[in-house]
């Protein structure tokens, strides 16, 4: 680097974050941990109190669209709010998001039919997708940029704990108060994370205008909206060879490739069409969709088929889908350890993918008279598969991606796994639907004493007689696994595409996040490609052995002490961000007496590479020198580390040396002052 690309202007893509303090920034991650934990909670607590919901309000041909629904407006709303919180500030757009959550929820909580219900959902999908992506991006706004790893892991963990506790609180709700307490719980917990966001997060707003591929998102949004339709009434509400089902199918595929078409020439598309000439992306697009597909939709009738058939209550059906989640998490974690140390990661999901078809097909043979540790096996097995498949996609792609499209392809896998929810829970639901009618029909036959309304409420249900019981319990049965021997194409489908997947050496950094969770769950998350790189920045220097700041001052060949090289750094940045420094103003970021760091500065200063200019501290020309030999150890430090990601050309080679140029930037300002200060 050269000492005018050193002492050029501060990068302005995004303001620069304020200085918070330990207890601040504590209560402003527990803020986004809310709102996160709100938008994921609401993907499964409904799961456990669809069957009653449906022997309220009727429509038991639409349930799978209080799924869906959420699950299609979260997907598009996680890419427009993104790039809103860019326009407005995310501060304010996570309390939008808050308030349109909260009132999708109140309108949930209230419904009167299923498609009020549907509809709430959807409105509640689009605040849950604002929070959610949102909490990531105020991650990267407020949080330091060496702990950014830490805390962005958990907060993707978030999406492993909801899958714990969703069906079970929301089976607690539905048998202890009413289903509609799932909803209305959030309205509580909104309102203190409203008013937190308003008190503890700071307002930082890009500086540059983002562009928005509106075309894209609306056409890609109807066109899966169609499919998923088309599936949804397809031999339920008209038959498969109507006008209506084709047309929704035909209209879906023109919108679509009109969508591929519009990616191709959009400045900067939602999704980039050449992302797919990249094999490994592709191939792990569509293992992530067949991985959503199993495990959502096995999760959101699961508990169906324990409530009717098993007769349990709704929350014992929450608590008995556990050894799925056991074995899910279990192999999530360990394959993540594996791929961690080993670096290898492709073995993962061929096994993956075959243990969930095993897993299918074995759940598929379950009834009535199945015993309850044969059944947890089943579901245990079905979890292996699923956690051993879904753990290593994320990573896996941005271990073969330019830096510049990591957002772009991080998102995008994570697109496909929703995406591919929306479509299991439909699919799921249209298999069910199918199935169920003819079934009960049959049942009710041969019970003729069995009233319609016992045969739609798993409670009602198993207060008759078991002999009246039996056929409508068998019918159900019939149809859960009728529905999972459906699915296990699907899941062998994977487990073909997963020979495909070729076998990339980790980076340091992709190797680094393979051992979080969160990368696994795959939370929505910013396109924001700096903001990616960053992350993976932070979670090297957490991997590093030893203090960072002493291993690059080494490097660098200067003879300032730790100490020195701090300050120094820190009249050169804030005087390169802010335009001035002094120690007041270095004192009070830190939260700490002036008189504690006057001596470190007093030794800058006699020793030539700093001055005094009223009232101001400015580096000399000696001390650039010495900032510019930081600079260059720096760059070479996450060179080293990150390697494979300067792409090819020589403008991408140039974005990636500014990106650098401002973590570096980043990193000497928010370095912690407490190792350095032992030299003082």
């Amino acid at each position: 680097m050269t000492t005018a690309a050193a002492h050029a202007p501060a990068p302005e893509a995004r303001s620069a974050p304020p200085a918070l303090g330990r207890r601040r920034t504590n209560l402003v991650f527990t803020t986004i941990v809310l709102g996160m934990l709100l938008a994921a909670l609401d993907q499964t607590i409904v799961s456990t109190a669809l069957p009653t919901i449906v022997a309220d309000l009727g429509g038991g041909g639409h349930m799978a669209w209080v799924v869906t629904a959420y699950l299609l407006a979260e997907t598009v709303s996680t890419v427009l709010v993104g790039k809103f919180g860019d326009l407005f500030g995310r501060k304010i757009i996570f309390q939008v998001s808050a308030a349109v959550f909260v009132g999708g929820s109140i309108l949930a909580g209230a419904s009167t039919s299923m498609l009020m219900l549907v509809v709430a959902r959807a409105v509640q999908g689009v605040g849950g997708g604002g929070l959610m992506v949102t909490a990531m991006a105020l991650i990267a706004d407020v949080i330091p940029l060496r702990e950014r790893g830490k805390y962005q892991g958990a907060l993707g963990a978030v999406f492993g704990v909801t899958t714990v506790v969703g069906p079970t609180l929301g089976g607690l709700f539905t048998d202890h108060a009413s289903w509609r307490w799932c909803f209305y719980v959030n309205i509580p917990i909104a309102i203190v994370m409203v008013a937190m966001a308003a008190r503890t997060i700071p307002v930082v707003r890009a500086a540059v205008r983002p562009l928005i591929d509106y075309l894209g998102i609306v056409l890609v949004a109807l066109g899966a909206s169609g499919l998923v339709l088309g599936l949804e009434w397809g031999g339920n509400e008209y038959a498969w060879g109507s006008a209506v089902i084709i047309g929704l199918f035909a209209g879906s595929v023109v919108l679509l490739a009109a969508f591929v078409i519009v990616e191709l020439r959009a400045r900067e598309p939602m999704l980039p069409m050449h992302l797919f000439r990249n094999p490994v992306f592709t191939i792990c697009s569509v293992l992530s969709f067949i991985v959503g597909f199993a495990m959502l939709g096995a999760m959101t009738y699961l508990p169906t088929y324990l409530q009717f058939v098993d007769g349990v209550s709704a929350t014992m059906s929450g608590v008995r889908t556990l050894p799925m989640v056991a074995g899910l998490l279990g192999t999530s974690m360990l394959s993540g350890v594996v791929v961690s140390r080993t670096g290898r990661y492709r073995v993962f999901p061929i096994i993956g993918t075959g243990v969930m078809a095993l897993g299918l097909y074995l759940m598929s043979t379950m009834g009535a008279d199945t015993g309850v540790w044969l059944e947890s096996l089943y579901m245990f097995v079905l979890g292996l598969g699923i956690g051993l498949a879904m753990q290593v996609l994320t990573i896996a792609v941005q271990n073969t991606v330019n830096y510049h499209e990591l957002g772009s392809a991080t998102s995008g896998v994570t697109f496909f796994r929703t995406l591919g929810s929306s479509f299991g829970t439909a699919v799921f639901g249209t298999l069910y639907s199918n199935r169920l009618d003819p079934n009960l029909k049959a049942a009710l036959a041969k019970s003729p004493g069995v009233p319609p309304e016992a045969a739609a409420s798993p409670q009602a249900l198993h207060r008759l007689p078991n002999a009246q019981a039996r056929p409508v319990i068998d019918a159900y049965a019939d149809t859960v696994n009728h529905v999972f021997q459906w699915v296990v194409p699907v899941a062998l489908a994977g487990f073909l595409v997963a020979w495909f997947l070729k076998e990339v050496p980790l980076r340091d950094s992709a190797r680094a996040a393979a051992g979080d969770l969160g990368e696994g769950f795959a939370a929505p998350d910013s396109t924001d490609s700096d903001q990616q790189l960053e992350r993976a920045v932070a979670r090297v220097m957490r991997k590093a052995e030893g203090p960072v700041s002493l291993e690059v001052l080494a490097a660098s060949g200067s003879p300032i002490t730790p100490g020195q090289a701090w300050a120094l750094g820190q009249i050169h940045w804030r005087t390169r961000i802010h335009g001035e420094t002094s120690l007041a103003a270095v004192a009070r970021a830190h939260r700490m007496p002036e008189e504690v760091l006057e001596p470190i500065f007093t030794r800058v200063v006699s020793a030539g590479y700093a001055r005094h200019e009223g009232g101001r501290l400015v580096p000399t020309e000696a001390g650039r020198t010495e900032i510019d030999r930081l600079i260059v150890a720096w760059r070479g430090w996450l060179d080293d580390r990150l390697e494979g990601w300067t792409a090819e050309d020589p403008e991408d080679r140039a974005r990636l040396a500014r990106a650098l140029d401002n973590m570096a930037a980043r990193l000497l300002d928010e370095d912690s002052s407490h190792r350095e200060r032992t030299a003082v």
